[in-house]
């Protein structure tokens, strides 16, 4: 079972000399939409993300925090570096559906952490769970979600 072309480059480049800016803005190439955060990919690997994004008036609600769909963004983005570095090349995944609970107010940048058991990958299609934790700065957590992802063998 081989490593994703992402997981690849993020072990390639993440000890070198800005390369964790590196992967992160050709994260947002690849995936345009995770512009709209700023991502920065601090982790990556089998069962682990951490993505932290800085709170700017891009991602503002009415209120000047940090918007609710924004903080779905970050919750996206640590889970599809997980995903990357936890499933193999053998199979396929996409997210199917997401939970989220806003449980304070997102006043600074945040940090999204994804934490999974990485789970046997047979023959059989499955749903994988995935969880993230959406923290401030000072570590309040501002948004718990759960995604769940599809994972299928490749055909």
């Amino acid at each position: 079972m081989g490593e994703t072309l992402t997981f690849r480059a993020w072990r390639a480049v993440q000890g070198k000399p800005l390369g964790k800016v590196l992967f992160s803005a050709a994260a947002m190439v690849r995936v345009p939409y995770f512009r709209t955060v700023l991502p920065f990919v601090r982790e990556m690997g089998p069962g682990r993300a951490v993505v932290s994004a800085p709170k700017w008036w891009g991602v503002h609600n009415h209120i000047g925090t940090f918007h609710a769909i924004a903080v779905c963004n970050m919750a996206e983005i640590a889970m599809g570096m997980l995903a990357e570095a936890t499933v193999p090349t053998s199979h396929r995944w996409i997210p199917k559906g997401m939970s989220v609970e806003y449980t304070a107010k997102a006043r600074t940048g945040l940090v999204a952490t994804a934490e999974v058991v990485v789970p046997e990958f047979g023959g059989d299609a499955f749903e994988l769970p995935v969880p993230v934790s959406i923290r401030d700065t000072g570590g309040t957590e501002v948004a718990r979600a759960v995604i769940t992802v599809w994972v299928t063998p490749a055909a």
